[in-house]
């Protein structure tokens, strides 16, 4: 999103620097495991297709779970949610590492991925709703959507929000890398210890949050998919994350380096993803629009994938770092898309795109590991590239469903202007 001239990015209160750091640890699990996955395969004795299962089981859960937060948060407020969620990651990080066997690592990232799933969604919600309350608007987690006098205050907190995604999947790696040197285990350890501070400073920080006045029915997330805007983008979304997820669960198989090597690879691509995601998307959505930065993040993506399939060892190294660059742009991209394209509650919009487009994490790592062990190791980039095509097909076809996307994006464009002398 665009912060205007009122809001600052990091002008937020306490509480969301709280949540923000939580979500920092959260969004470091999705590539905690990455440097150890060659680690995990040789200690439990598993085939790389097996170990892929880590992170399917893990989307697959927090897809559908996805489509339960807005139904608990709105009974027992976004602060309990927020605390529950932490507590089973907590919990199932700390068992994780406990794990005898793949199948044991499978079971617990999959409740791992249940915690996430409560924790993740909600905290979009409670960071924008306090950093538009502190804005001078009205909190944006109770379902509503904030007036214009509060917008710049969303618009940075979700800055904020994609930040914390970038700096997690930056950190995550290299954590893992440092931890899983030492041993395997350390890194699921590390997590739980860290979540169990996020739950600390939630406790102490972040202001208790009442249910809204109208509970979000279970279906309300199905039903949102109905507007043909945001069906677009998290169909879109989908098959841009099952070539995001290609890059990040296949890729430390094909690198044939250790624990820190990997870790190291996959730093370089999380900080081009923070920096896109912040520094990059901004400016060129006021230039371009969101749904053109889409098509160039999509084409280049594209590019980079092809990159990995037929480019040698040092060619591979460099493609996925720089991949990290239109992941950046479209994770930045399609979150304002999902925030701004349909006229649902905030909460209940990203609760179904978020179920469509994590059901594209969840397939992708276990395919792409079968289809290299099974066929050949370039093709999960071609069928990654494939998806990226796919993906901009859905966007030129339903491209009347985005309109309502231009719209925001002049209204951007206008309230950005510099005022007449």
């Amino acid at each position: 999103m665009r912060p205007s001239a009122k809001g600052g990015v990091l002008r937020q209160p306490l509480s969301v620097w709280a949540t923000a750091f939580a979500a920092v640890v959260a969004f470091m699990g999705i590539g905690l495991v990455d440097p150890i996955l060659p680690a995990i395969a040789a200690n439990l004795d598993a085939s790389p297709s097996q170990v892929s299962l880590l992170f399917t089981s893990y989307f697959l859960i927090t897809a559908v779970a996805m489509l339960l937060t807005g139904w608990v948060s709105s009974r027992i407020g976004g602060k309990r949610t927020l605390l529950i969620g932490l507590g089973l990651v907590v919990v199932f990080a700390a068992l994780a590492g406990t794990s005898d066997s793949v199948s044991q690592l499978v079971g617990f990232r999959a409740g791992w991925g249940l915690g996430n799933a409560l924790f993740v969604a909600t905290a979009l919600a409670v960071i924008v709703g306090a950093a538009t309350s502190d804005a001078g608007g009205v909190p944006g987690g109770a379902g509503g959507r904030p007036p214009s006098g509060g917008r710049g205050g969303a618009e940075s907190a979700i800055i904020l929000y994609e930040a914390a995604l970038g700096l997690g999947i930056s950190l995550g790696p290299l954590a893992g890398a440092l931890l899983g040197d030492l041993n395997w285990r350390l890194p699921f350890f590390g997590t739980a210890a860290l979540m169990a501070a996020g739950f600390l400073l939630i406790t102490t920080l972040l202001r208790a949050t009442p249910p809204p006045p109208e509970r979000t029915r279970l279906s309300a997330p199905i039903r949102a998919l109905g507007h043909g805007g945001l069906s677009t983008t998290a169909f879109t979304a989908l098959f841009y994350n099952y070539a995001f997820f290609t890059v990040l669960a296949f890729t430390p198989f094909v690198l044939g380096m250790g624990a820190h090597g990997i870790g190291l690879v996959f730093f370089g691509w999380g900080v081009m993803v923070a920096l896109a995601s912040v520094f990059g998307a901004p400016p060129l959505q006021r230039r371009f629009g969101t749904v053109r930065v889409m098509y160039l993040a999509l084409g280049l993506l594209i590019v980079f994938q092809l990159g990995l399939a037929a480019l040698g060892h040092g060619g591979v190294i460099v493609c996925t770092i720089l991949s990290g660059i239109p992941i950046g742009l479209n994770n930045t991209a399609f979150t304002e898309a999902a925030m701004e394209v349909s006229d649902n509650p905030r909460p209940v919009a990203s609760a179904g795109y978020n179920f469509v487009r994590w059901m594209g994490g969840a397939l992708a790592p276990y395919s792409a590991t079968r289809l290299a062990e099974e066929v050949d190791a370039d093709l999960p980039y071609y069928v990654g590239a494939a998806c990226c095509a796919i993906a901009i097909g859905i966007l030129v076809v339903r491209r009347r469903h985005l309109e309502a996307l231009v719209r925001v994006d002049v209204d951007h464009a206008l309230r950005d202007a510099p005022a007449p002398a």
